[in-house]
C-alpha cells in the first residue's frame, strides 16, 4: 500500500458513527482545529452528535443495515463534504476490513489499522492462530475455518464442557453463548450465529473452554508508521452481564507491579506480530493463576477514558496524530501511571425487567457537573429521544481520584446526582453495584453480577416521613411554579392567606403505576402561620425553599437538600435515604389504568421478529420459547406465561413490530 495515502496530515474528518462516541470524537477533531462530518439515520437527525458536527449527512432509514453499516452512502457522504479521512468509532464499521480498505480505494485516511492488520487481528478465530504461531497462551478451544455443525460439536467435545461459543467478528457479548452440555450446543449455534449475522454481517463462530470464575484484563496498546509500539497500562473489564462490560477501571486492582509489566509485554508481543498500527486492545482471562490471550480489538474501546485518567493522554487525539504520519509523541518509560479511574455505562434499560431497552422520549436530563475528578461522556441530552434501533448506551460517567477507594465514592456520587426521566436507566443499578462490599473488596469474576442480581436490582426501601414530606413538597413546588407564571396577586399563590388556616389531604403510593404499592396518607396544614405535616398521627413542623431541580426542605427543625423529578402524577425523589418512586394520587385528576393481563404475549418494546420457537397447537411448559426478538441489536425471547396449548401465532419471521402488538396467543391448560 501507498504510505502516502495511508498516513498524510488532514483537515476534514468524517465520523461514521453516532451517539456517545460520535460526540466523543467530534469534541477532540475540532479541539485539534480539524473540521467535522457527521452522519445519521433518519432515527437520528435531532441527535447530539449532528448538533455537535460543522455538517452531517443523511444515510438512510433507521435500520443500521441501511444507514450506519452503508458502506456506499459512507463513502458517498465524505465525498459529498470534501472529508479526507474517517473516525470509525467503535461498534458498526469499525472492525470491517472491507470498510478500511473502501475508504483506502477511495482516497480516504482510515483512522485505525489497515484492512490487513484488521483481519488478522480482529478476527478472533485468525488472531487466535497468529497468537499461537507467536506463543502468547491461548484458551483451549477451536478457531479454525470449518463452521459445520459437526466440526463444531467435535471442537467442543474436545474443548470439554463448558464452552463458549462465541462470535469470530464480533464483540459486545453479541453472538456469544455459554454452553454446558451438548444438547444445549445445537441452539446455542443457531441463536449466536443469527445475533452475529444481524449485529456484524458475518456469523463465523469460534469456540473457547469455559473459564469459571474468570477475570477480564485487558491492555490498551497504541502504534504508529514509525516501528513504535506502546502499552498504555491495563483496565479490568471483570463486572459484566451478558458478556457485556458494566463497569471498568484502571489500572487493575488484581495485578501487583510484576504481574502488570507480565500481561503488558505480552498484549506488545501480540500487537507486534502484525506490526500494528493505531488504537486496540489486548484482551485476556484469567483463571487466578494463568492469563490466556481471548482476542484483540482493533479499534478504540468503550472504556477507553479510564486509560486517559490515568495517562493523561487523549487517546483519540494520538489516534489522530498517528493517521497524520506522526510519531507518537512519548517513548514506554515515559508513559506514568497515575491514580485509579473507574467507568460506569448508562443504559436506557430497565434491570428490574430483565435489562428490557427503555425507549422514548427524555424528559429530564440532570447529570453532575464535571469536575472534581469526575467525567461524563454523553450523547444523549434532555428532550432526545432513544429508538429501539441501535445500543441503548446513553452516557459514561467516569471518576478518578489518586485511590480506588474514593474513585468509586466519586462515581458513586456522581450517579446518586443523576436524574433521567421519560425513559427507565440503569443509574440506581449501577449505584448498587458500587456500593456493594465484595465489588469494594474486590471480589469478584465475570459471574459476580448474575449470581448477585436479585440484591442488586431489589426494590427500594419504603419512603418514610422525609421522604412523603418531599412528596408534598415536589407537588406544592410544580403547583407554585405553575401559579407563578400567571400571578397577578398573591391569592394565586398556594398555600396565602390573610387569616386562618385549612388542611389538604394527599395520597401516594409506592412505584409508578395505579395500583402499585401501599397507600400513604399526608395532611398538609397551611395558611397563616407556620405550615405543618400529619403522618402517622405525628405533626410535623414543614418548610420548603425552591431551587434548581429540587428544595431545600426543613422538617421538624433539620435541613435537607432534596432532588425532585415531577411527571404528570409520577414523582421521582433523591433524599440522603436513597433514591425514591411515588405516584400521586390526585382526586380530581380522573386517573384510570389500563389493565394488561400477564397472558398477554406481547412486544415489549418495538422490533424484529428474528425466530418462531414453537408450532400453532403445540402444548407448552410454562416458560417454554415461543418467538424471539431483535430489540436494540439484542436478541429477547418471549415465553409461554403458562403450561397450556399455543393457539396461535400472529407474526412470522422479518416483520417489524411495534411495542404492544399482540404476537401470540396461548389458552391455558385445563380450558
Amino acid at each position: 500500500m501507498d504510505r502516502s495515502k495511508l498516513y498524510r496530515r488532514f483537515r476534514t474528518l468524517l465520523i461514521a458513527n453516532r451517539g456517545e462516541i460520535a460526540c466523543r470524537v467530534i469534541r477532540t477533531a475540532r479541539a485539534m482545529g480539524l473540521r467535522t462530518v457527521a452522519v445519521y439515520s433518519e432515527a437520528d437527525r435531532d441527535a447530539m452528535h449532528v448538533a455537535l458536527a460543522d455538517e452531517a449527512v443523511l444515510l438512510g432509514p433507521a435500520r443500521a443495515r441501511d444507514s450506519y453499516l452503508n458502506v456506499e452512502r459512507l463513502i458517498e457522504a465524505a465525498r459529498k463534504t470534501g472529508a479526507e479521512a474517517v473516525h470509525p468509532g467503535y461498534g458498526f464499521l469499525s472492525e470491517n476490513a472491507e470498510f478500511a480498505q473502501a475508504c483506502y480505494d477511495a482516497g480516504l485516511v482510515f483512522v485505525g489499522p489497515t484492512a490487513g492488520m484488521m483481519t488478522a487481528m480482529g478476527s478472533k478465530s485468525g488472531s487466535k492462530a497468529l497468537m499461537e504461531k507467536a506463543g502468547v497462551p491461548l484458551v483451549p478451544g477451536y478457531h479454525g475455518d470449518a463452521q459445520d455443525d459437526a466440526t463444531l460439536a467435535k471442537a467442543a467435545e474436545k474443548a470439554g464442557f463448558p464452552i463458549l461459543v462465541k462470535a469470530s467478528a464480533g464483540g459486545g457479548g453479541r453472538g456469544m453463548r455459554i454452553v454446558r452440555s451438548a444438547d444445549e450446543l445445537g441452539p446455542a449455534i443457531v441463536s449466536a450465529k443469527r445475533e452475529a449475522k444481524a449485529a456484524f454481517g458475518d456469523d463465523r463462530m469460534l469456540i473457547e473452554k469455559y473459564v469459571d470464575n474468570p477475570r477480564h484484563i485487558e491492555v490498551q496498546i497504541i502504534g504508529d508508521s514509525h516501528g513504535n509500539l506502546l502499552s498504555l497500562f491495563e483496565r479490568e473489564c471483570t463486572l459484566q452481564r451478558r458478556h457485556q462490560k458494566v463497569i471498568e477501571e484502571a489500572p487493575s486492582p488484581t495485578l501487583n507491579p510484576a504481574q502488570r509489566e507480565t500481561v503488558c509485554a505480552a498484549a506488545r508481543k501480540a500487537a507486534g506480530a502484525v506490526n500494528y498500527v493505531g488504537a486496540g486492545t489486548i484482551e485476556f482471562v484469567s483463571d487466578g493463576k494463568d492469563v490466556f490471550f481471548i482476542e484483540m480489538n482493533t479499534r478504540l474501546q468503550v472504556e477507553h477514558p479510564v486509560t486517559e485518567l490515568i495517562t493523561g493522554i487523549d487517546l483519540v487525539e494520538w489516534q489522530l496524530r498517528v493517521a497524520f504520519g506522526e510519531a507518537l509523541p512519548l517513548k514506554q518509560d515515559e508513559i506514568r501511571l497515575n491514580g485509579h479511574a473507574v467507568e460506569a455505562r448508562v443504559y436506557a434499560e430497565n434491570p428490574t425487567k430483565n435489562f428490557m431497552p427503555s425507549v422514548g422520549r427524555i424528559s429530564t436530563w440532570r447529570l453532575p457537573a464535571e469536575g472534581g475528578g469526575l467525567r461524563i461522556d454523553a450523547g444523549y441530552r434532555e428532550g432526545d429521544s432513544v429508538s429501539p434501533y441501535y445500543d441503548a448506551m446513553l452516557a459514561k460517567m467516569i471518576a478518578w481520584a489518586p485511590t480506588r477507594d474514593v474513585a468509586i465514592e466519586r462515581l458513586n456520587r456522581g450517579l446518586e446526582e443523576s436524574d433521567v426521566r421519560g425513559i427507565v436507566t440503569n443509574i440506581p443499578f449501577l449505584s448498587a453495584l458500587m456500593t456493594h462490599p465484595k465489588v469494594r473488596k474486590n471480589a469478584i469474576d465475570t459471574g459476580f453480577i448474575e449470581r448477585e442480581l436479585a440484591v442488586l436490582t431489589s426494590a427500594a426501601a419504603a419512603p418514610g416521613e422525609l421522604e412523603l414530606c418531599a412528596a408534598v413538597a415536589a407537588v406544592i413546588n410544580d403547583e407554585q411554579q405553575a401559579a407563578q407564571a400567571n400571578a397577578a396577586s398573591p391569592w394565586q399563590t398556594f398555600g396565602w392567606m390573610p387569616v386562618g388556616r385549612r388542611q389538604r389531604n394527599f395520597v401516594f403510593r409506592v412505584g409508578h403505576g395505579i395500583g402499585l404499592g401501599t397507600e400513604q396518607k399526608v395532611t398538609l396544614n397551611y395558611g397563616s402561620g407556620p405550615w405543618t405535616l400529619v403522618i402517622g398521627g405525628r405533626e410535623l413542623a414543614f418548610a420548603i425553599a425552591p431551587k434548581d431541580g429540587g428544595f431545600g426542605l426543613t422538617l421538624d427543625g433539620v435541613k435537607s437538600q432534596v432532588a425532585a423529578v415531577i411527571d404528570g402524577h409520577e414523582l421521582y425523589l433523591r433524599t440522603r435515604n436513597g433514591r425514591f418512586d411515588l405516584h400521586w394520587v390526585d382526586p380530581f385528576g380522573g386517573e384510570t389504568e389500563e389493565q394488561t393481563g400477564a397472558d398477554k404475549i406481547a412486544a415489549p418494546l418495538p422490533g424484529t421478529v428474528v425466530a418462531v420457537l414453537a408450532e400453532e397447537g403445540a402444548t407448552l411448559e410454562k416458560g417454554a420459547p415461543i418467538l424471539t426478538l431483535e430489540v436494540m441489536k439484542m436478541e429477547q425471547t418471549l415465553r409461554a406465561p403458562y403450561a397450556g396449548v399455543l393457539k396461535s401465532i400472529k407474526c412470522k419471521v422479518g416483520d417489524i413490530v411495534q411495542e404492544g402488538v399482540e404476537l401470540a396467543v396461548v389458552e391455558p391448560a385445563g380450558e
